[in-house]
């Protein structure tokens, strides 16, 4: 095995952005495009009377529209409706670490969840571990175990930039991890620390070095009820501040209803990047290989592995429970004026959207397709997410 450079240079056939613009463009000028590109037009309505709290910016409107998208990523969020998993078992002579299934949450628990993952290693003097994935998990789990003292290998199929965790949109926010009804009440103690654990970790790291930021959130809704509020806000109010019900002279946005919140923002090719040097400069090695089978596992020459192979789990070791759920993102030009993220848009469009303003460009989503694989970016999905965007864009009242 050959340790590859940390930040590989090649690009999927899938992220070419002239090939993606191209086929945006060209569903954009047919009828059904047009027809919707022209449901975009900029209304000219008054300014509501709101000063913003967190931010001296006055609220700017975005500029979205096909010709300016630089490029589309399509992930798969490895999903359990029972939660994402943190156990320990053995394989042969081997401790193994399970440290998986974060659905669209693997971000915002990365700290926590990895921090469980290491309560479980065993107490031997043999502090060699090799870490399987190179994503969020494996990155923290690495240096969690670093801190502790031990040796470190990460061994991955991909390596960032072309792993799932690079394709999540950062919001720190703990969706679509599990289903309630599927909770157990020992599942809900480990979400509750682990959440706890990694706000906490997060806030540590506010600042560009992990390209961790603060956010003002807009929640658009047209009614207010257990469905369209999310669930976290009540469950956690604590790690979601300065929640506010707006009325209408109070926000911009083409909504009778919105929620504003703070959460934080992790810019995944900053963090992911800086995670990455920092076990590097600790003395860890990182290398380009895939482990297709539990019984590769012996040839490692290690007694103790943590997974941290996300979706990879279901084949390497058999777990039925994960489902795909696919997600499509839309990303175009960095906007200064924007420092603000909004979920939803206008009465009437797709309810699944969202906006976060980053350093490589304004997020656009999103989908969220159960079961589908398919990781070729769809030019029509990319449209609609636009389109979406745009109208409500269109329809603020700046």
């Amino acid at each position: 095995m050959q340790n590859v450079p940390p930040f590989p240079v090649r690009r999927p056939l899938n992220a070419d952005p002239d090939i993606r613009r191209r086929d945006l463009l060209k569903f954009a000028g047919t009828a059904a495009g047009l027809g919707l590109l022209q449901a975009c037009a900029t209304k000219n309505l008054a300014i509501p009377n709101y000063q913003r709290p967190f931010s001296t910016q006055p609220f700017a409107r975005p500029v979205i529209r096909a010709e300016e998208v630089i490029r589309t990523r399509v992930g798969l969020r490895p999903y359990r409706a029972s939660g994402f998993v943190v156990r320990s078992e053995k394989v042969g002579e081997t401790q193994v670490i399970h440290n998986y299934g974060h659905g669209g949450g693997g971000i915002t628990m990365s700290w926590g969840s990895s921090t469980l993952a290491v309560r479980e290693l065993p107490d031997i003097a043999d502090k060699r571990a090799v870490v399987l994935g190179c994503g969020v998990m494996g990155l923290t789990s690495a240096r969690l175990l670093q801190q502790r003292g031990w040796q470190v290998t990460i061994l991955a199929k991909e390596l960032p930039p072309y792993t799932t965790s690079d394709v999540a949109g950062g919001q720190w926010a703990p969706t679509s991890i599990s289903r309630a009804a599927h909770e157990t009440s020992a599942f809900s103690q480990q979400f509750d620390e682990a959440l706890r654990i990694s706000f906490q970790a997060f806030e540590k790291q506010v600042g560009a070095s992990y390209g961790v930021t603060w956010k003002e959130n807009y929640f658009l809704m047209d009614t207010v009820n257990e469905r369209t509020r999310p669930s976290y806000l009540d469950r956690w109010p604590t790690l979601f501040p300065d929640q506010a019900m707006l009325s209408p002279e109070e926000h911009p946005f083409p909504a009778k209803n919105v929620l504003r919140f703070r959460t934080m923002l992790i810019e995944p090719a900053i963090f992911l990047r800086q995670l990455m040097g920092e076990v590097l400069q600790a003395g860890g090695q990182i290398q380009q290989r895939e482990i297709a089978t539990r019984e590769e596992l012996a040839t490692l020459n290690v007694r103790v592995v943590l997974n941290c192979t996300g979706f990879g789990a279901k084949t390497l070791f058999g777990e039925d429970e994960l489902t795909p759920i696919r997600g499509q993102l839309v990303i175009v030009p960095r906007d200064s004026r924007i420092d603000y993220i909004t979920h939803g848009g206008v009465a009437g469009g797709d309810g699944l959207l969202y906006m976060f303003p980053r350093d490589d460009g304004i997020l656009l989503g999103g989908t969220y397709e159960r079961g589908a694989t398919h990781l070729t970016p769809e030019a029509e999905t990319s449209v609609r997410i636009i389109i979406e965007h745009a109208r409500m864009a269109a329809a603020m009242r700046v």
